[in-house]
Order: C-alpha cells, then structure tokens, then sequence
C-alpha cells in the first residue's frame, strides 16, 4: 500500500471531524456565544451549504492545475478555517471560520479520490480510494466521540486546536508522502464532451429526482442527529458526559449500516433505497415516542445511524446509474445535495425547537421530512420501472465509486 494513502486519509479523518464534532459540542458552543440552540445549529448547516459550493465551484476552478499542490492549497484553507473557529472572539466569526473550511471539504474528496487510484496499478483503484476515505468513517466511528470528550473536558475550543493540528499533519503528509500528480485527464473530460457534455446528464429526469431524494432521505436522518446531545440530555436523562460514548455507538451503526447499505445496492438500487427509507421513518418515529427511555433510545440511536447511513451508497450510486456517460458534475452534484440536505434537517429541527415544541420534534421533523423522500422514491423507482430505465454508464469513475460509503459532507 503507497503510504501517500495514509495522508489522503489523514486529510478525510480531519475534515470529517471538522462537519461532525461540533454535534456533541452545540450545547458548549450555544451557551459560550449566548446563542439559542437553533442559532447554534446554523454553525452545521453553514458549514453544509458552503461544502454544496466549495464541491462545484472550487472543483471546477482547479482542475487544470496540478493535483498535488492543489490539494495542499485546499489543507490550508482548511487549516485556517479551522484556526478562525478556534479563536474566534464570536459567534460571527466563529460562523466564518466555519465557512472556510467547508469550502475545501467536496474538492479535497473529489480530487484526492483521483489522486488516490493514480497511486496504484488499475486493478487496485478502488481499493486505493476505500483506504483514503477509511478517514472519513473513522471520524465519524472514533473522532467525533473523543472530540467531543476533549471539547467537554477542556473546552470546545480545544477540539477545534486539535483539529488543526490533525490539518497540518495532513499537510506535511501530503507535500511530503503523495507523489506528483499530473493535470486533470484531458482524456476522460474529452470523451464526456467536457463541461457541455456534463451538464447534458441533467436532461435526465431521473438524475434529479435521484438528487431530491438525497436531500430529503439524508436530511431527515441529519436533522434528527443535529440536536441528538440536547435529546440526550433534556428528554432521556442521559448526563453529558455520556454523550461521546452514545455517540460511538451511533458510528458503529453508521459503519454497518453503510457497508450492509452498499452490498444491498449492489443487487438493487432502487429496492434497497425503498425498504431502507421505509424503515427509517419507522425507526425515527419510534425513537420520537421512546426517547423518554435510555435503553430504547440506546437501541434507537444504533438503527437511526445503521438506516440513515445505509441509503449514502445506494443514493451516489443512483445518480451515476442515470447520468449516463458524463457522470462527474452529476456525482459532484449528489455530494452537494448531501449538505443541502444537512441544511435542511437542521433548519428545520431549529425551527421545531424554537416553536416550542420540545427536545424531540427535530426527531418528528426528521421523520416527516425521510417519509416525503421516501415518496419520491417511490414515484422514480415507479418512473423507471414504467420506462425501463434510461442509458446508463458502463463503467464508473473512481470518484463515483469512492463517494457511495462516503458521509458527504
């Protein structure tokens, strides 16, 4: 294995902390700026927006450079955006801070997944890019948890240091351990018809109701999940410091359900994406009723992260089924939709909670918002079954395979 894997990886592992970590910190962070818990929140669905335009325009703007440097380019970026948010005297600047390191999250995933397969032989590709995006799952597993009890232990503003050391490692890493990497593949761009030609795959119907069910089936989970250390806390009992090792047991769910998620795609898409989406909004509802009981919200908590996260590689792999032979700006576009939909769910959860309607109606909100996409679904599996489906790509790119067990943000 090219060790240069281990500091894509390393890079992955920083970023996703970056997206996730503040969860479990949002009480810390609320009462640190006297912000109410819906302003607070805005702080994850900045950072998502932003990632939606740092995925298409940044990547866009940089793909005629070399590969290397601009990776480095985009670990200062994050580093600084992360060193803004450890400082930060306010909650506006804190909100800056976040913004810019979102900004490099979709390139530095898009771009390090090429440079990831370049490593290694063309039998071996897929492989390569799994490795980097082990970063990803791990922080999500491991680095959320543990920075949340480093964020309560020592202030939240801890974890954001420890991030942007974990950024500058990533950095040397990358300058010192990746080999130089060539500029985009005029190749591959020609044989799409370039940008023209990727923007002709969302003449496809079934692209963007592949997209809108994104935004909504991820978004439901996310929304309930972005206040989850209030749940804990204010409805079920938990104590705070019990929050980060819940929070393990979440990931390990996620990790199952992601992998499970994408063996069963494999099969069917389209059957996969229905009976998992029908059995989150039960399991959503039913965490909204129990969320008074430790043990069922314990249980609750594992099947939420194992169901919400067991639709990413099923809903990437949708969208690159249906934009045909110029897959690349319709996957970037997917990844996009993955924030917008952790936007939305927290947006909306705000809005439940400051309406005065408890600690569990962004869990309600989640499920509603999961059962409207779980209708989408249902009426683009119908639309393609009815029409037989529409031309599809014969083999995907390594950006497209990578991004499935991928938790975009």
């Amino acid at each position: 294995m090219p060790i240069g894997l281990l500091a894509l990886a390393l890079g992955g592992f920083g970023i996703g902390l970056t997206e996730f970590v503040i969860m479990g910190l949002l009480p810390e962070v609320a009462a640190d700026f006297r912000v109410s818990e819906a302003a607070a929140g805005w702080l994850i669905s900045g950072y998502a927006l932003a990632v939606v335009v740092g995925a298409l325009l940044l990547t866009a703007a940089v793909t005629r450079f070399e590969r290397k440097p601009v990776l480095a380019v985009l670990l200062v970026l994050f580093i600084a955006g992360n060193l803004v948010s450890a400082t930060a005297p306010d909650y506006s600047m804190m909100m800056i801070g976040r913004i810019v390191a979102a900004l490099s999250h979709g390139a530095f995933f898009g771009i390090g997944a090429v440079v990831a397969a370049d490593m290694v032989a063309p039998t071996k590709k897929a492989g390569a890019i799994a490795i980097m995006f082990t970063g990803l799952t791990a922080a999500n597993v491991l680095g959320v948890p543990f920075g949340t009890m480093l964020g309560q232990a020592a202030g939240w503003r801890a974890t954001f240091w420890a991030i942007t050391g974990i950024g500058v490692l990533a950095l040397i890493g990358i300058l010192t351990l990746v080999p130089r990497a060539g500029h985009g593949d005029a190749d591959a761009q020609a044989s799409s018809g370039g940008l023209r030609g990727e923007l002709r795959a969302f003449r496809s119907g079934q692209v963007w109701l592949s997209i809108l069910v994104t935004v909504l089936g991820y978004g439901g989970m996310f929304g309930a999940f972005t206040y989850i250390a209030f749940t804990l806390t204010e409805v079920t009992g938990f104590a705070a410091s019990t929050v980060p090792w819940l929070l393990i047991l979440f990931g390990v769910g996620l990790f199952i359900g992601n992998t499970l998620g994408g063996k069963a795609a494999d099969r069917n898409v389209d059957r996969t994406l229905l009976v998992v989406l029908a059995a989150l909004v039960v399991i959503l509802v039913a965490f909204a009723l129990t969320a008074g009981n430790q043990l069922l919200t314990i249980a609750s908590l594992v099947l939420m992260g194992g169901f919400g996260f067991a639709t990413v590689p099923g809903l990437q792999m949708r969208v690159m089924k249906y934009a045909s032979s110029a897959p690349t700006l319709a996957s970037g576009a997917n990844i996009g939709a993955f924030n917008v939909g952790n936007a939305l769910g927290a947006w909306l959860g705000g809005v439940t909670i400051t309406a005065g309607l408890g600690y569990t109606s962004p869990i309600w909100a989640g499920a509603a918002i999961t059962l409207l996409g779980l209708g989408v679904m249902a009426f683009a599996a119908a639309k393609a079954k009815r029409h037989g489906g529409e031309r599809t790509t014969a083999a995907g790119s390594p950006f497209a395979v990578t991004e499935a067990p991928a938790v975009v943000g």
